[in-house]
């Protein structure tokens, strides 16, 4: 998969274009909505107003399905290509991340919701940016509140108040035995230094 080592921070039109989409997506005002469909569509419309689809990391069946679940509206798109990762390791990382989130799922969490998001997480990991921007998110308190929601988990293990990227690359490490270090997308970063210290 290739990275985009300028990847700069949201813009004001990106967000812009984002909550419109967002708001069209859930019937937005006019229509109440769930916190839960205020997350999916924003997740989707940061990636629709891109043109980047495929890199939720979502099939068809499963984006129609998350929509039936939570939208008013439809997403725009015909048949949504398969997105490929031809980096073998990070296909693997995103496969084992996926996994590891999905089994760190509150049970009161709908299982093809929290199926989705971990999918979409593991996607935004091979991303170069904070996992934040990565996800089309406000900031990291969106990114707090969707984990506190669906992997409380993964917040409670932060003690030590970790960017999100790399706890997560550490924690799924740690689970499968490994030696932990930066995600995929993680070199790419702004922050890369600040978070993996040359020597330490």
């Amino acid at each position: 998969m290739s990275h985009d080592p300028t990847a700069q921070p949201q813009s004001c039109e990106f967000d812009q274009l984002a909550a419109a989409r967002c708001d069209a997506l859930t019937g937005a005002p006019a229509a109440p909505r769930t916190p839960d469909a205020w997350l999916f569509a924003r997740l989707v419309a940061a990636r629709e107003v891109r043109g980047e689809l495929p890199l939720l990391g979502l099939s068809q069946a499963q984006l129609e399905a998350l929509g039936a679940r939570h939208f008013a509206g439809a997403v725009a798109q015909g048949a949504l290509r398969a997105h490929v990762i031809t980096d073998a390791a990070h296909a693997a990382f995103a496969t084992a991340m996926s996994g590891f989130l999905i089994s760190l799922a509150t049970p009161q969490s709908d299982p093809d919701d929290a199926r989705c998001l971990a999918a979409i997480i593991a996607q935004a990991c091979l991303r170069p940016d904070h996992l934040w921007r990565d996800l089309g998110l406000r900031g990291r308190g969106d990114v707090t509140h969707m984990l506190e929601r669906f992997f409380p988990e993964v917040v409670a293990r932060n003690v030590e108040g970790l960017r999100w990227k790399k706890l997560l690359a550490r924690e799924l490490a740690r689970a499968v035995g490994a030696t932990p270090g930066p995600a995929p997308g993680c070199p790419g970063c702004e922050d890369f230094a600040f978070c993996f210290p040359a020597g330490r």
